[in-house]
């Protein structure tokens, strides 16, 4: 968009509301990089920002970066809804130019031209393609508000190819409606010898290791992953154990079972959620990483391994190698015996190793938080001259 064409100075509010919670997974993290990016950007003085926040709750929410200090910050009232009714009546009261939704739903007002012009991020449609991998109400919660998005919005934002592709074919969204904006991994201080073994020491880890960092939950494929590892040990040991890092999601239950049952209590580590400031020497310590997802909108925890310089074993469906390039070993997420193939490889051959590392980093380099907050901002302006 030109200059003369850009809507000077805009007032652009934002829901911040997931940006804030304690335990952030990927959309959270995405929500809070995006926010903190656009508000660095040179060209963000030229307008003025509004930040919708819910009501501090110990244990859920945090508090709001001291960065943001030169945004508007709206607490607004309540928790149950607040979506639909605190931002919902924010809105009616003090509209925006633009709204934008990084990670959640648009408020839904009736009729819908009381909306601003909206701008809507959708981070993947997973649920059409596995939809036995999410209880029923959030399957049916997840229908319902991305039709609500992609109908009321005026520009979406997919963070893939993949997933713009999917909101075409599968809610009909016009191509020209779709912008599409790559996420970027979030810089991870190199870890000292000490800061590593710290970690080791906290999660039990004696031995090298394999990692998996993500939700524990039937989507990420660990089931399948475990069995592939149990398989390795049918044949003989093997010198490295398995870490499944992460906070526990739906039927988490059922995969500690199974590592019960495979016998490999010792060996397969359940973490739980592990906190930002150990994930890098977690990931930096890995032996390699194992993401063998059914499904991915993009695959961050992908980037952030080959960021740390751990070759990647990946899932070779959906977003994972528009996101993972050439710098990973694909395998079918549906083959065991494929799986546990590459994950023996990666832990014997060097020479593919070390390849793997040195794609990983030219790799990540393709993404950047500054990039994606300036193309987001490109969007919203877009969206604010359109009406």
């Amino acid at each position: 968009m030109s200059s003369a064409t850009r809507p000077w100075p805009m007032q652009i509010g934002i829901d911040a509301s997931r940006a804030v919670r304690c335990r952030r997974t990927g959309t959270e993290q995405y929500a809070r990089s995006v926010i903190d990016h656009l508000l660095a950007l040179p060209q963000a003085a030229h307008h003025t920002w509004r930040l919708y926040l819910p009501p501090p709750q110990d244990g859920f929410t945090a508090p709001p970066p001291a960065r943001w200090a030169a945004a508007e910050q709206r607490v607004l009232p309540g928790r149950r809804l607040w979506t639909h009714r605190s931002l919902a009546r924010e809105i009616r009261q003090r509209r925006p130019d633009v709204l934008f939704v990084p990670s959640h739903v648009i408020p839904w007002l009736w009729p819908s031209r009381l909306l601003p012009a909206a701008v809507v991020t959708v981070h993947d449609l997973g649920y059409h393609y596995f939809p036995q991998a999410h209880p029923l109400f959030q399957r049916l919660y997840l229908q319902v508000s991305t039709r609500w998005n992609v109908r009321v919005a005026s520009r979406v934002i997919a963070v893939s190819q993949a997933t713009a592709q999917d909101l075409v074919r599968l809610y009909g969204v016009e191509p020209g409606r779709i912008r599409v904006i790559h996420e970027a991994p979030m810089p991870l201080p190199p870890a000292s010898p000490a800061q590593q073994e710290a970690v080791r020491r906290r999660y039990g880890l004696v031995r090298p290791y394999a990692l998996y960092v993500g939700t524990l939950q039937p989507r990420k494929n660990l089931a399948r992953l475990v069995e592939a590892y149990a398989r390795l040990w049918q044949q003989q040991p093997v010198p490295w154990d398995l870490v499944l890092a992460g906070g526990e999601g739906w039927l988490h239950r059922e995969l500690q079972r199974l590592v019960e049952r495979a016998g490999l209590a010792g060996h397969i580590h359940l973490t739980g959620y592990v906190p930002q400031a150990e994930l890098p020497a977690l990931l930096q310590g890995a032996y390699f990483f194992c993401f063998p997802s059914l499904f991915e909108g993009f695959g961050l925890p992908v980037l952030e391994a080959q960021s740390c310089g751990v070759p990647v074993m990946s899932a070779n469906r959906s977003a994972l190698p528009e996101i993972a390039g050439d710098a990973a070993l694909y395998v079918d997420p549906m083959d065991v015996d494929a799986m546990a193939e590459a994950m023996l490889q990666l832990s014997q051959d060097e020479a593919l190793r070390q390849r793997l590392i040195q794609a990983g980093y030219a790799n990540v380099r393709r993404f950047s938080w500054e990039k994606a907050a300036r193309e987001t901002l490109a969007v919203l302006e877009e969206a604010a001259s359109r009406g």
